[in-house]
C-alpha cells in the first residue's frame, strides 16, 4: 500500500489522491465504495485518519483500506449491526469491528451496503 500525506488538510482531496495513485482495480473499487457510502446518507463526513479514508456521522462508520489483493471496509461497530445481506466476510471473531473484503473482479452489493451504512449511522445516532 502506498502511503500518502493529506493534501492541503482536505480529507476529500486525500481520498481523491489515494484513488488516483492506486491506478488499478483497487482505486476503482475504493471510488465505487466511496460513492455508495456517500449516497447512503448525505450527512456523512469524509475524514483522513491513520492514512486511510474514514467515513463518519456522529462517530466513525467505516474505513476504506487498500492492500495488495483486497480493498477492505472496516465498520467500527460492525459486531453490533445486523447484516441481512451477509456482507461481512472478514474480522468476524472480534467483539466490536467487522469488515468486508472486496477482491478484484468481485461484485459490490450496493443495496446491501447502503443499508449497512444507514444502520451504522442509526447506531451512532442512538448513543
Amino acid at each position: 500500500m502506498k502511503k500518502s500525506a493529506p493534501r492541503d488538510g482536505d480529507p476529500s482531496k486525500s481520498i481523491d489522491a489515494r484513488i488516483e495513485e492506486l491506478g488499478d482495480w483497487r482505486g476503482e473499487t475504493l471510488a465505487r465504495l466511496r460513492a455508495v457510502v456517500k449516497a447512503a446518507d448525505p450527512g456523512i463526513v469524509e475524514e483522513w485518519k491513520w492514512n486511510v479514508p474514514v467515513w463518519s456521522r456522529d462517530g466513525i462508520i467505516c474505513t476504506g483500506e487498500t492492500y495488495k489483493s483486497v480493498v477492505k471496509m472496516t465498520f467500527a461497530k460492525g459486531a453490533s449491526l445486523k447484516d441481512p445481506a451477509r456482507l461481512f466476510n472478514s474480522s468476524l471473531d472480534g467483539n466490536t469491528r467487522r469488515a468486508i473484503d472486496f477482491h478484484e473482479g468481485g461484485k459490490i452489493d450496493e443495496k446491501g451496503l447502503k443499508a449497512l451504512v444507514r444502520e451504522a449511522v442509526a447506531l451512532n445516532q442512538s448513543r
